[in-house]
């Protein structure tokens, strides 16, 4: 067998090239088998045994990618060098048809001194010269560094030393904020330790109640409450994330709410309904979205948000024994 790195040689001088030297990994994620209600309805490939061989063959090929298991059967760790990496990974399996869940992504932590280290990132943008306090501004809230600025033919080229976990979410949100005009790449510089807290997500997600398809009326009736990511029509399960809350806390709604048919007119019953467009969010903005008992659900047509345990009442009891043991 030969792998990656391994050299040809002549056996009379039998002289190995120096080994490439490869990142480490700095992200973990956990790789499931789908357990929504809609499992193996939109992907080709979606058992355990069919997950675990696609990962393993993927470690021949990526040597950067590490693979474990985990006292789950269903469940895989999967480590890589950092979030691109990783949801590059993902992207590719959901078009070869596999049908899977992913975790919230966990920064590898280690010890120095006693002290706890983060992996750190050189990262290098080059981005139109009217959009650089915004990538600057945006860097600052993830704790990174800015070492060097420089400006030419109207724009600047900029390096960062930025924690790996600030970069989660980064390319997609400065994509949309510099109108696609931002280039970019990011590699492991080394372990630091811990900068601090990075501000997360404060407000809380909307959950379906009942399963069936999103009703326009009802979703109409809710649009105060937040900001919907399905569209009336779509089908939705219980314990599925079909929405960000306007505030702190997550909320049960009821989607497939209709309206009811009567023999009375009133004034306004007959009303325009005027939906805002549901938000479509990409993978690594998925990623960047979820909390630590959600999870993100992949499949070759589709990608949902929902809650780990799907039932609210086993949610709860699990919340309360996870309260107690702390």
């Amino acid at each position: 067998d030969v792998d990656i790195g391994d050299t040809l040689a002549d056996p009379a001088q039998p002289e190995p090239l120096p080994l490439i030297a490869i990142d480490e990994p700095t992200l973990s994620m956990n790789f499931m088998v789908n357990t929504s209600p809609g499992y193996g309805q939109e992907g080709r490939y979606s058992s355990s045994r069919q997950l675990r061989e696609r990962l393993y063959k993927e470690t021949e090929r990526d040597m950067a990618l590490r693979v474990e298991d985990t006292p789950s059967p269903d469940t895989l760790r999967v480590a890589g060098r950092g979030i691109l990496h990783l949801s590059i990974l993902m992207e590719n399996m959901r078009r070869e048809g596999y049908e899977f869940m992913v975790g919230q992504p966990r920064v590898i932590y280690k010890e120095i001194n006693g002290r706890k280290a983060e992996p750190v990132e050189v990262l290098t943008v080059d981005v139109a010269a009217e959009h650089g306090g915004t990538v600057i501004e945006y860097l600052g809230t993830r704790r990174a560094e800015l070492l060097r600025m420089e400006a030419k033919d109207g724009r600047s080229r900029l390096e960062f030393h930025v924690p790996s976990r600030g970069l989660i979410g980064f390319r997609s949100r400065m994509l949309k904020a510099t109108s696609g005009e931002i280039v970019l790449n990011h590699r492991f510089f080394q372990y630091e330790y811990f900068k601090g807290s990075i501000p997360q997500r404060q407000t809380g997600s909307i959950l379906a109640m009942t399963a069936g398809e999103a009703e326009a009326y009802a979703l109409d009736a809710l649009q105060d409450r937040g900001r919907f990511f399905v569209e009336p029509g779509e089908r939705v399960y219980v314990g599925q994330v079909i929405g960000e809350s306007a505030r702190e806390g997550d909320m049960l709604v009821n989607p497939q709410r209709s309206k009811k048919l009567t023999n009375m007119r009133a004034a306004a019953s007959d009303r325009a309904l005027k939906l805002a467009p549901a938000v479509k969010m990409s993978l690594e903005e998925c990623l960047e979205y979820l909390n630590a008992d959600e999870l993100v659900e992949l499949t070759p047509k589709s990608i949902r948000l929902r809650k780990t345990v799907l039932d609210e009442n086993a949610r709860r009891r699990a919340q309360k024994a996870a309260m107690e043991d702390a």
